[in-house]
């Protein structure tokens, strides 16, 4: 029988326990090395942390503020319009809450009390305005006195970017409107108010689908661990990194409270690019994509910007509005989940549109503007230093008008690039046919200023078409002027004549200078310098004998070159370089604009004629006020008589003319809807130009090409660019400028005392009277305009019946004794002749074979008039 033996398992005993010790010691020695890895990492970067916790944790960077509001009877207003002002300037409503140290307001469907706070721009007078049929009907100040006027909060633009490029809004966690810590919570970090900075669940889950995918992915990181990444980590993704992220986020969660690291969170968190600017924070992103302060955003604008945390590129809901909208919908159920809102809250959320702010994204923080602000900044205060003091920057800007001026800068634009398209295809169509290679595209750059003409206060600036594509400022590029400086040669004839000197004709008889003074448009050519200078009108016709005036609205080059001459250039460069034009100098190519100056100084050489002959210096810093609303420097503009009031008004007489003469160079800007009383003149040199203003705004406009080629060529050769390329900017901008309350008050131009205003004939440039109602305002020094009227130029006594019918021998009229050529001026120190008597000053009808008497009412009835007898002239006196 078989026996059974019973072997003790000793051996397999003895083999399970050293398994288990050798496990234990491994687990232990792992253990132990992860205490020591931890316990490395948690001194190594907790001292990173602590010295980075050291400094601020944003750059305190300085902010740019627009020009205070102005309030007054009468403008169309209402009391929603104002709290909204307020609300964005970040007063807060009285009785709610922490009272804003910027200021406090109480409103309702008649009246806003206003009471400014200790950092407020203004003193802390305060006021109420009421309001009538939506126009302000009263303004009381807090002493009971009525007010012709009062200034509200001015508005945040933008804060100066850091070195990064990055921009913010620095906000408190109390300042966080309702729904946006739940609506970041739900989607990014559903447990964070509960757990100890690390979420084991999602993370493990998150370890799983990257060693399943083998990749690497960021999604078990919770909001402080995505914080201690922006904080202090690059973005490369490897596991030592997310050990380290780790270990910062259980140093962040041991020293801060969660309220805290959510309002740390919320201004560091990156949502998207606005040029070539980072948008950081959700601050900035209120601003950047809706235009409000961040505490006003509501529950779907809330679950926009939580939503766009995940990819601000793939998202951006200006891009990609409809992704950013499902994404958006898909944080609302989140909430829902979370019992953050209801599902009735969140149907109706999914319902609203997105309510973009486009002008904010675009042109509301006007970047070549702030960037000008940037270097002044930098040359007043001596260092770079300021922008980490958070100053409070106050400038002159209109963002009102800003928007204007970006929205035509763009429509224009796009027609610019229509006819260089046009013309590219011609040329492409051209090149195929032949066999050579296609032209490349130019695609031309722009610039546009706005001011205040009376204050030099710089309202709009458009450096550029597309910042985020081209950062230089085109507003500060030097440029020839082009025929916009032809209006300073004019200016100084005026002067001559209010000094009682006689300009010189060829035949050496003199008369005062006029706006109906005769020169002489024919090919000429001036010797200057040893140098012959052959000058060819714009379009190579030539008109023979013609006004003054008339040179000037057809932006005519030989008779301003020649009056200039008459002048003596030198007196022409001086005006010009009293006015802001530094580069013009004394020869011929001066006059018709050959030398160079930046759209932003003709801006404040044009205020010359504007501001009734004294020269403003453009300015955008208004002050500068520390964090808490001291002030800590203020600026004055700088201003210095430059012309005569008289000489001014009367240039600016002529310059009327550009704009009402149907002829004129600038007369399309009639045509684009734009009505109002105005001044200006059309320019092409290179590039293109149209300058003008009205009673209380003026602006400039320059379209070009960065390679200084000829613009008419990019444009197909058109003839007067100015006034095709950059006059419907100017038109569009202006027309839609005079529709704010601010500039629609535009009037005519009111002429100082010495100077009278005149109907003249159009065909005899005399007084115009019943028998020749054909006729245009001018503005002359008084005792120089003409007395003779177009039918009585010589006492004509002819009865009714004769002149109604062109009956009878008409009078014969003066022949004009300043015809003139080019021939110089009378050397300095010579005597100049004797002053012309009144009879030696007045125009006639010069050019018989050109100009006519226009027919009479019957004539023009019938088709007919009598030429029986011809007109003649007389030699003027010697």
């Amino acid at each position: 029988m078989a026996v059974k033996l019973k072997v003790p398992n000793v051996a397999v005993r003895i083999t399970t326990k050293k398994v288990l010790i050798g496990a234990g010691i491994v687990v232990g020695v792992l253990a132990l090395t992860a205490v020591l890895i931890f316990t490395f990492y948690w001194n190594k970067y907790g001292h990173i942390v602590d010295d980075r916790l050291k400094q601020p944790l944003f750059a305190q960077t300085a902010k740019i503020y627009a020009a205070p509001p102005e309030v007054r009877p009468g403008q169309k207003l209402t009391p929603h319009e104002v709290e909204q002002s307020l609300q964005e300037a970040g007063y807060s409503v009285d009785g709610e809450g922490v009272a804003s140290a910027m200021g406090t307001y109480a409103a309702n469907a008649r009246a806003v009390t206003i009471h400014p706070g200790p950092q407020s721009y203004h003193s802390q007078d305060g006021a109420t305005i009421s309001f009538s049929d939506d126009a302000v009907a009263q303004i009381v100040g807090d002493n009971g006195q009525p007010l012709a006027a009062y200034e509200l909060e001015p508005m945040l633009i933008t804060g100066l970017s850091d070195e990064n490029r990055a921009k913010r809004r620095l906000v408190t966690y109390d300042e966080l409107p309702k729904y946006l810590v739940p609506a970041v919570t739900s989607i990014e970090d559903r447990h964070f108010f509960q757990h100890g900075g690390v979420d084991y669940f999602r993370l493990v889950g998150a370890v799983v689908d990257d060693l399943r995918h083998a990749h690497y992915s960021q999604g078990g990181s919770t909001l402080t661990m995505q914080l201690a990444r922006g904080f202090f980590l690059s973005p490369e993704k490897r596991i030592k990194r997310k050990i380290i992220e780790i270990v910062i986020t259980f140093q962040l969660e041991h020293r801060f409270t969660k309220q805290q690291i959510f309002q740390m969170y919320a201004n560091q968190v990156p949502l998207g690019q606005r040029g070539s600017f980072s948008i950081d924070g959700f601050g900035e992103a209120a601003q950047a994509y809706f235009g409000k302060d961040v505490r006003q955003l509501d529950l779907p604008e809330c679950a926009l910007l939580a939503g766009v945390i995940q990819s601000p590129s793939r998202l951006n809901p200006f891009r990609h509005p409809e992704r950013a909208l499902e994404r958006r919908n898909v944080v609302l159920d989140a909430m829902v989940e979370t019992g953050d809102i209801t599902k009735a809250q969140a149907e109706q959320a999914k319902a609203a549109p997105l309510k973009l702010e486009l002008g904010a994204f675009d042109a509301g923080e006007a970047p070549y503007f702030v960037d000008l602000v940037r270097d002044q900044l930098i040359q007043r205060l001596g260092d770079t230093e300021y922008n980490q003091q958070g100053l409070r920057i106050y400038t002159s800007l209109d963002p009102q008008l800003q928007q204007i001026a970006q929205d035509a800068v763009a429509d224009g634009m796009k027609q610019v690039d229509a006819l260089v398209e046009a013309r590219h295809e011609r040329l492409v169509r051209a090149a195929v046919k032949s066999g050579e290679a296609p032209p490349p595209v130019t695609s031309p750059q722009v610039a546009l200023i706005a001011l205040n003409p009376h204050t030099g206060q710089v309202l709009a600036l458009v450096g550029g078409r597309n910042y985020g594509i081209s950062q230089f400022d085109h507003a500060v590029s030097h440029r020839p002027t082009g025929s916009i400086f032809k209006p300073f040669v004019y200016a100084a004839a005026f002067n001559t004549a209010i000094a009682g000197t006689p300009l010189t004709n060829p035949d050496g008889t003199g008369a005062i200078f006029t706006p109906v003074t005769i020169l002489h448009d024919q090919q000429t050519t001036f010797t200057f310098d040893n140098q012959d200078y052959s000058p060819r009108d714009f379009d190579s016709k030539y008109y023979g004998d013609i006004t003054a005036t008339e040179a000037l609205y057809r932006s005519l080059n030989n008779p301003t070159i020649a009056l200039a001459q008459m002048i003596g250039f030198d007196n022409v460069a001086s005006l010009a370089r009293d006015a802001g034009i530094k580069s013009a100098r004394g020869t011929p190519a001066m006059a018709i604009g050959a030398y160079d100056a930046t759209p932003l100084e003709m801006a404040g050489a044009y205020t010359v004629f504007a501001n009734e002959g004294v020269h403003i210096d453009p300015w955008m810093l208004a002050s500068v006020r520390a964090p808490n609303g001291d002030v800590l420097a203020d600026y004055a503009p700088q201003t210095r008589p430059v012309l005569d009031p008289r000489a001014a008004f009367l240039t600016v007489s002529m310059m009327e003319q550009v704009l009402n003469n149907p002829h004129g160079t600038g007369a399309g800007v009639r045509n684009m809807g734009f009505v109002s009383p105005a001044a200006g003149k059309t320019g092409t040199s290179h590039d293109a130009w149209y300058a003008g203003f009205t009673s209380n705004l003026l602006c400039i406009v320059w379209v070009g090409n960065d390679d200084y080629t000829d613009i008419k060529q990019e444009l197909g050769g058109l003839n007067a660019e100015g006034a095709r390329a950059a006059g419907p900017i100017w038109a569009d901008f202006m027309k839609n400028a005079v529709k704010l309350p601010e500039y629609s008050d535009t009037h005519d131009f009111v002429p100082p005392a010495g100077v009278v205003q005149i109907s003249l004939d159009d065909t005899t440039n005399l007084l115009a009277d019943a028998a020749c109602p054909e006729d245009y305002t001018a503005a002359f020094l008084d005792g120089t305009q003409p007395t003779d009227t177009c039918d009585h130029s010589m006492g004509d006594q002819r009865n009714l019946f004769q002149k109604i019918f062109g009956l009878g021998q008409r009078p014969v009229t003066q022949a004009p004794p300043t015809q003139t050529g080019a021939h110089p001026a009378p050397p300095p120190g010579q005597a100049a002749p004797a002053q012309p008597s009144q009879a030696q000053n007045q125009p006639a009808d010069q050019n018989q074979d050109n100009k006519k008497k226009k027919p009479g009412f019957w004539g023009r009835l019938f088709g007919k008039k009598d030429d029986s007898q011809p007109q003649q002239t007389q030699s003027p006196p010697q």
